[in-house]
């Protein structure tokens, strides 16, 4: 079957599975070559526990996994006291990058998130990754007026 053809009615978006981890494994090797096993099933597992809310999704063309958005809910971070989802990952296959995948996702997780009464969504992006400012800066996202401060921490010795 043609690959363009599948597209035609997009994804299907659905919660992430337990299942789903070797997938969100391999695209993410796929683009990234690190291999993130204990990291990823450490972020589903968590996204599985949140019983109240539920805002990771994954996307699905022909039975299979082809992208996901993984993220939590946070009450009252960093003064804040107003709760804030945070997405911490969006992953396309390679194969599927420029179909609407990361859209159809981020559409779907925003009315969830509507549907919660959560006003704000926040995500960090490195600075070098330009294509993926460029897919959050269409979306709607913009800088905020927080400052993140970092420190390394010396080694023992």
């Amino acid at each position: 079957m043609d690959r363009d053809a599948l597209m035609v009615d997009g994804p299907t978006i659905r919660t992430l599975r337990a299942a789903d981890g070797a997938r969100l494994v391999a695209m993410d090797y796929a683009i990234s070559g690190r291999k993130r096993q204990a990291w990823y099933e450490g972020k589903l597992k968590r996204a599985l526990s949140e019983t109240d809310v539920r805002i990771s999704l994954g996307a699905e063309l022909d039975g299979m996994l082809v992208g996901a958005l993984l993220g939590s809910v946070h009450y009252g971070e960093f003064g804040q006291p107003e709760p804030l989802a945070i997405l911490d990952t969006v992953l396309v296959d390679r194969e599927f990058a420029r179909r609407g995948i990361a859209r159809a996702l981020l559409e779907q997780l925003l009315f969830n998130l509507a549907g919660l009464r959560i006003e704000r969504l926040r995500t960090e992006v490195a600075w070098n990754e330009q294509e993926l400012i460029g897919f959050f800066a269409r979306s709607g996202f913009a800088p905020v007026p927080r400052l993140v401060l970092e420190l390394a921490v010396p080694t023992a010795g």
